[in-house]
């Protein structure tokens, strides 16, 4: 069966082991969430369910939205994310999904957006050297050569400053040490990315038993 939530990142920590080994740790808020809607292959043209998490108060849904989550009976949500499934007679519309459909070991894929560090030279951005410090070269941080003369253009791919972060990054393979199915959370090893209280979906890996 294929298993897939959304969660809240809580933040980092560590745990022990029976054995006495630390282990850091990302806690997870993972649920519950709800599946409003179901999407088949006959009717869709693929598989998918869409899953809801977060509490929100009706009026600030909007009507369509208030629709929308009355024909499922279950209660409106601040996000909706869809997860493409191979099969998905597993899931019922209104169904509730907990951080207990994962289990102490499994291997699982976390995504989540990074954090927005705004405007950022090519040094801090790709990390790239610096130039000359003496001699009065007056070029220490910029980007460098810019491409052929030519060409007399700058070719695509050129790594320069620019907005960095708030990208849409998946870790894979991390496993789930301990899970804590009275609060709803997952303590997953490593780190996860994005912000404290960012939003992440959790999935089973991809890589499970490579």
């Amino acid at each position: 069966m294929e298993k897939a939530i959304l969660g809240k990142k809580l933040g980092m920590t560590q745990i022990f082991t029976p054995e006495g080994e630390v282990v850091p740790v990302t806690v997870i808020e993972a649920g519950p969430c709800y599946v409003v809607q179901k999407k088949t292959a006959a009717i869709d043209g693929y598989e998918a369910i869409q899953v809801g998490f977060g509490k929100i108060k009706e009026k600030h849904v909007t009507k369509p939205q208030a629709g929308h989550f009355a024909k499922a009976k279950t209660a409106p949500t601040k996000y909706l994310r869809e997860f493409r499934l191979a099969d998905v007679s597993a899931y019922e519309v209104g169904q509730e999904i907990k951080a207990d459909i994962f289990g102490e070991g499994d291997w699982v894929d976390v995504t989540a957006k990074t954090k927005g560090k705004g405007f950022a030279g090519s040094i801090k951005r790709h990390g790239q050297g610096r130039g000359p410090t003496t001699h009065g070269s007056h070029y220490h941080r910029g980007p460098g050569s810019l491409g052929s003369i030519d060409a007399a253009r700058v070719f695509k791919g050129r790594p320069l400053p620019g907005r960095m972060g708030g990208d849409k990054v998946t870790v894979q393979k991390l496993q789930v040490i301990r899970v804590d199915a009275e609060r709803n959370l997952l303590l997953v090893r490593g780190a996860v990315p994005g912000p404290k209280g960012g939003l992440v979906t959790i999935k089973n890996s991809v890589k499970a038993g490579h």
